[in-house]
């Protein structure tokens, strides 16, 4: 399966079909990213529920603490 993961054309396992095991594969913590799927910025909570499909596009963003 072909998506698009920050401008970028990945090839991934047709076997991921759904956006958590997507995540997951790419090497992300759930807890530190903000997915943005076809547009839409989704909540953690969606992932496991969202299809993924050939074509499809992500937006991952990680999250990076911080101080003075």
């Amino acid at each position: 399966m072909q998506l698009t993961v920050n401008g970028e054309a990945r090839e991934l396992n047709g076997a991921l079909t759904h956006l958590d095991q997507v995540i997951d594969a790419l090497g992300h913590h759930p807890r530190l990213v903000v997915v943005e799927f076809n547009g839409l910025i989704l909540t953690p909570e969606r992932w496991g529920s969202q299809p993924v499909q050939d074509g499809d596009s992500l937006e991952i963003v990680t999250i990076v603490g911080g101080g003075s």
